[in-house]
């Protein structure tokens, strides 16, 4: 493959078009054009993340409570709020995927109502191939699950919601 500044570009172009198509934060590629020669790229919405970090959760959680309320509207309505502000809140260190069981077809890690001790993991974050364990900070029970299995979850994003 010729290596030209136009077709730098156009592949450039090409891969924002995917990240915002697909709703993707960070994409990071190489392209060999021959034994010493490559491009790598790295193409990230920094403005989404760093806006996107907190309501995105606050959005799917927003509609998750809504039979709740009735039964105990004065503690409800603060964690629909915004549960990345709840004290008890574990939140993602990195950009990822996050998973609630260590392999597919697996039990989930933890569920909501099970006692954790502190350093027990309560899920996973994948970030660059890697599988990060994601520990408890603190005993305690688990009182929401604030993540799909298979979801992408941002830096700052609240996972896990200890009480």
């Amino acid at each position: 493959m010729t290596r030209t500044h136009d077709s730098d570009v156009a592949f450039i172009k090409a891969l924002a078009e995917l990240l915002r198509e697909n709703d993707l934060s960070e994409l990071e590629v190489r392209r060999e054009y021959g034994e010493d020669d490559s491009l790598d790229v790295r193409v990230a919405r920094q403005a989404t993340v760093v806006a996107a970090a907190a309501p995105a959760p606050v959005q799917v959680q927003a509609a998750a409570p809504a039979a709740a309320p009735s039964a105990a509207p004065a503690t409800a309505k603060p964690a629909a709020a915004d549960p990345a502000q709840d004290p008890g809140a574990v939140t993602s260190p990195m950009v990822g995927t996050a998973y609630l069981a260590p392999e597919p077809g697996a039990s989930n890690f933890v569920q909501v109502g099970d006692t954790v001790q502190e350093g027990q993991t309560l899920l996973i974050v994948e970030a660059m191939k890697t599988m990060n364990q994601i520990p408890s900070p603190r005993a305690g029970k688990v009182t929401r699950i604030l993540v799909e299995d298979g979801a992408p979850v941002e830096y700052g994003a609240p996972l896990v919601i200890l009480g």
